[in-house]
Order: C-alpha cells, then structure tokens, then sequence
C-alpha cells in the first residue's frame, strides 16, 4: 500500500488542507509521496544544487521512480508568490502541491498541464 508522508521542518502549524487525497487525486493510490515543508534557506540550498539557481523558490517536485516521489515547499516562499498572483496564502499553497504532484506525473508546463491542474483544482474547489 502506497504511503502519504509530511514531514514539518519549520515547525510552524500549516494550514488545513487535504494534502492525501489531493495527492490519490493526481498520482493515485499506488504512489509514495513526502511532502517536506521547508525553511526559505534549505529551500535555496536544493534549488542551488538541483536546478543551479541561486535563489529561493516556492516549490521543488523531485520524481525518485515511477511510484515515488517528494515535493519540497518553503511557506515563507509561497507567501510571497501568492501576493503576487493576488491569491490567499492557503489557496495558493493547495495550488502549489497539486502543480508539485502533476510534475511528478510526468507533465511539464504546457497547456496539457494546465488543463490536469485545472481539473484537480476545480474538484478541489482551489
């Protein structure tokens, strides 16, 4: 049986959101996911070494095999991304792991992703 896992670095209380079955909804039942909330600063540190940017982002989706993965997000990031896209921070936060979860699929940015991500957030009311 595929496991859900999160882990709380930060250790500052998150939002309620249905991250499991938004997880079942995207990559099914059969896939392990971690979902690791991080500090801006390690958040920096993976995007450094992974995509060589030297900066801080909202959110890292890492595929470790076809039925694994992890999805990494800084909510001190993602407050400030959601600003901009004039979006409540739990909204946006729900927004960013369905975006993580549809990478792991196997999507890139496109119009086939947008219309995946666009179901799931409708189903979701996100």
């Amino acid at each position: 049986m595929a496991t859900f896992s999160l882990v709380n670095e930060i250790k500052s209380k998150l939002p309620s959101i249905d991250f499991h079955s938004m997880k079942t909804a995207v990559l099914g039942t059969k896939y392990d996911l971690s979902l690791i909330i991080v500090e801006t600063a390690r958040m920096k540190k993976l995007n450094t070494i992974y995509r060589d940017k030297e900066t801080a982002t909202d959110i890292l989706s890492f595929p470790l095999t076809e039925t694994e993965g992890e999805i990494y997000i800084s909510p001190d990031q993602a407050k400030i991304e959601a600003k901009k896209f004039g979006r409540p921070y739990e909204n946006f936060l729900a927004f960013l792991f369905i975006h993580g979860c549809v990478h792991l699929k196997g999507y890139d940015h496109g119009s086939t992703m947008e219309r995946i991500e666009q179901k799931i957030r409708d189903k979701f009311k996100i």
